[in-house]
């Protein structure tokens, strides 16, 4: 019987080595059906070379821009012809057996989108990602399950954007990755959009897959400050009803906003400080000229 073929796309941006640490991965894979896509955001000149001789046949495609996450993954989706999408960072490493494990999970036509359990690169041990509770309407936030579960496979609101497998067919259904965003939360508003059109996300908890985490914009940037906070007020707005939508924001702008600018303040973090005003600026800004997701 034919396995099918699976698309692994992985973005990279300025960080070749690192790729090339998933690329050798991938190599020791013995799924015998898998083409592999590089994006490679602002790249000004062609790494084709290089990742070759990590994993032969490895398809490079470069932009001199920066096109964001959701950006470079949808060049990534349009340029695949596989079956399965495997969207993974490059800053992961797959193990043998991962892909066949992550395929089992998807038994009915209603599964829509499967994580792996995430462990962290650095102590294997402790996991990263075993699925996300729902967003509090209040907050704005919800929370990562970080412990292991019985089961082979559970339910989640969310997938997460680090390692998901999707078949192609739902995608073509639900469309590509919202590219509002350009960096964090457009996974988050993906998977609201496959719930919405009746799909289920799963987690397989049989596999794992280590993620080096926040290697590209820092654990703790201003870069991932702004994003977060910029795009949570995205996603908050886009999806909550009026009243809560009144509510969440009441919150934001007395509880959080203040709370935030204290503590970056006392910690003499004033770049943080000045991605967050921005980011509370900008989504304002965006709000009052109309522009909606």
């Amino acid at each position: 019987m034919k396995k099918p073929l699976i698309s692994i796309i992985t973005v990279n941006f300025h960080q070749p080595e690192v790729t090339c640490e998933l690329l050798n991965s991938i190599r020791e894979l013995s799924y015998p059906n898998i083409e592999t896509i590089i994006i490679d955001n602002d790249q000004s000149g062609d790494d084709t070379a290089l990742y070759s001789k990590h994993l032969e046949g490895v398809r490079v495609i470069n932009s001199k821009t920066n096109l964001g996450f959701a950006g470079a993954n949808n060049v990534g989706i349009e340029a695949s012809t596989g079956d399965y999408i495997f969207l993974l960072n490059n800053d992961t490493e797959i193990s043998d057996g991962t892909i066949e494990q992550m395929l089992w999970c998807f038994d009915s036509p209603s599964v829509g989108a499967v994580s792996p359990v995430l462990r962290y690169h650095s102590h294997p041990e402790m996991i990263q990602y075993a699925g996300f509770t729902e967003i509090n309407p209040l907050t704005g936030r919800n929370i990562t399950i970080n412990e292991a579960q019985s089961t082979k496979v559970s339910k989640t609101p969310y997938f997460h954007g680090a390692a998901v497998m999707i078949p192609k067919w739902v995608i073509e259904q639900c469309g590509l990755m919202p590219e509002d965003y350009f960096l964090y939360y457009e996974e988050l508003d993906w998977s609201r959009i496959f719930r919405e059109k009746g799909f289920e996300i799963k987690v397989c908890h049989t596999t794992s897959i280590l993620h080096k985490e926040s290697i590209t914009t820092g654990k703790n940037s201003p870069l991932k400050t702004y994003y977060q906070t910029r795009n949570r007020l995205f996603f908050m707005n886009k999806h909550l009803r009026p009243f809560k939508k009144l509510v969440f924001n009441l919150f934001f702008h007395m509880v959080s906003l203040p709370v935030n600018t204290l503590r970056y303040a006392l910690n003499g973090q004033k770049a943080h400080l000045k991605a967050l005003f921005r980011a509370t600026l900008d989504a304002s800004l965006y709000k009052r000229m109309g522009m909606t997701f």
